[in-house]
């Protein structure tokens, strides 16, 4: 595995003007020092799910270690109208923060802060956009692909989303996509980086540029005869392409060698895939496996594998790395404590108020270890016998029946990760254990039970205590 310290260094001008913007008035009105917390949560989970899968931890924290504004950034900043003074201020400009955070590749549910950030003002507030487009999109593409596992089973799942993946926004959902529960892509860079399994088989073009199927076909066996996966849809998938894939494994044999597999990339996959095993099996070719591509989800692969498609590796792309059909998670990053004073805002809808204060997260598992509750509770308070519902005065839930756990840990401390770079298989399989704790009623893809997430009797009272003083000072009380 490659280092990637050169993918991670951001300048900080990777970000929206609001933010050198509010830092310059931070700046003149003395406030860019003083103390601030902010949490990162989301409130609607995508694709009609029942939970998240938290990914781009260890992105984050690198890239955090490595921003700074280079002589460059400050030429620009002078150039668009930035105060000279304010420029002096931010040469010096290290991230010098601490970061709590929920272990990389954990199942996660809305309202709960899965980061926190404490630091000076200016800092914290700086780094927000490049929190959110880090955390955002690889959670997005690590969900959906837990979704895809899902529905493969054992199945192997192979990335190969990097020509429709928003530039190299494509790496970052290679390394996605194995922590939601994939097992190989077909970006090499990614491969290479992140320690990844590389697949791949062919192109159209390739056999195209021969004129013969077969021809093509030889030739490509000949110099990779351990990737010999032969796509077999250019012409006549079963007229051609799969009669012409076993000549070509048949010759493999001759050597000593064998046909790996053969690729689908269109048409009826149930039926071609299930035309093709009886011709590769009754030539004896029993090990050769079908691979399967094209527009390809959850949804799609569920259909094939209920209609008993024998179909070993789905290759998806485009669906995946786009996250279709959200196409994004909606995290937030919201100011909770300033200069020691908890801060909130408030909205007309309670569901878009947000929580006050430095705050942590417990998760609460019955005696299988199946997870049961998240409860949000103030920092350092103890852990309570009771969660109430966020927006639903009355409801509660008794928690003294539950073992308990803590979600948010230390990562980084003075703006150095506290954490050891943690390969993405590793992630996988982390993720893997925590889904297998999540029950399944909130894992179907239709109308899945909503997970709990309650707060403490302390939070609760805080919320309550500042929206009433908010409103008090609205109204003129």
């Amino acid at each position: 595995m490659r280092s990637t310290n050169w993918l991670f260094q951001f300048s900080p001008l990777y970000t929206d003007l609001y933010q050198i913007a509010m830092g310059q008035a931070y700046f003149l009105d003395g406030s860019a020092e003083k103390p601030a917390v902010f949490d990162y949560f989301f409130r609607t989970i995508p694709f009609g799910g029942g939970y998240v899968v938290f990914a781009g931890l260890d992105p984050l924290l690198q890239a955090l270690e490595n921003l700074k504004f280079s002589p460059e950034d400050l030429d620009y900043l002078k150039e668009i109208g930035f105060r000279p003074d304010y420029l002096e201020y931010v040469e010096k400009f290290r991230f010098s923060g601490d970061v709590y955070s929920m272990r990389e590749g954990e199942v996660v549910f809305p309202l709960e802060p899965v980061i926190r950030v404490e630091g000076r003002l200016f800092e914290t507030q700086l780094i927000e956009t490049l929190l959110l487009n880090l955390i955002n999109y690889q959670s997005l593409i690590a969900t959906k692909a837990s979704r895809i596992r899902l529905a493969a089973g054992n199945r192997v799942l192979s990335d190969f989303g990097l020509r429709r993946a928003p530039a190299h926004g494509g790496l970052l959902a290679s390394r996605a996509a194995i922590i939601g529960g994939f097992d190989s892509t077909s970006d090499v860079e990614a491969a290479r980086l992140f320690g990844l399994e590389p697949a791949g088989t062919m192109a159209h073009s390739f056999i195209e540029s021969h004129g013969d199927e077969l021809l093509a076909f030889l030739k490509f066996v000949e110099a990779n005869p351990g990737r010999a996966i032969l796509l077999v849809d250019t012409y006549d998938t079963l007229r051609s392409g799969v009669p012409n894939a076993i000549r070509a494994g048949k010759e493999m044999e001759k050597r000593g060698l064998k046909l790996k597999g053969i690729r689908l990339d269109s048409g009826d996959l149930a039926y071609l895939s299930k035309k093709a095993r009886a011709l590769l099996d009754s030539a004896g070719l029993t090990e050769a496996k079908i691979v399967a591509s094209n527009l390809l989800d959850e949804f799609v692969i569920r259909s094939l594998i209920e209609q008993e498609a024998p179909i070993d590796i789905f290759g998806v792309g485009t669906k995946l790395v786009t996250g279709v059909p959200d196409a994004a998670l909606d995290g937030v990053y919201k100011l909770s404590v300033f200069d020691g004073q908890p801060r909130m805002k408030l909205s007309d809808n309670l569901t878009k108020t947000t929580l006050a204060g430095r705050k942590q997260v417990a998760r609460f598992t019955d005696e299988r270890g199946s997870f049961m509750a998240d409860v949000i509770l103030l920092a350092g308070e103890p852990l309570p016998e009771k969660m109430f519902h966020p927006f639903e005065p009355g409801k509660s839930l008794d928690l003294r029946h539950y073992r308990d756990e803590i979600l948010l840990e230390k990562v980084m401390s003075g703006g150095h990760s506290t954490k050891v770079v943690t390969p993405a298989p590793e992630i996988a399989a982390y993720t893997r254990q925590r889904l297998s704790q999540l029950p399944a009623e909130h894992k179907r893809f239709e109308y899945p039970h909503v997970y709990k997430v309650g707060l403490s009797q302390k939070l609760l009272a805080l919320r309550n205590e500042l929206m009433e003083k908010y409103r008090q000072n609205f109204e003129g009380g």
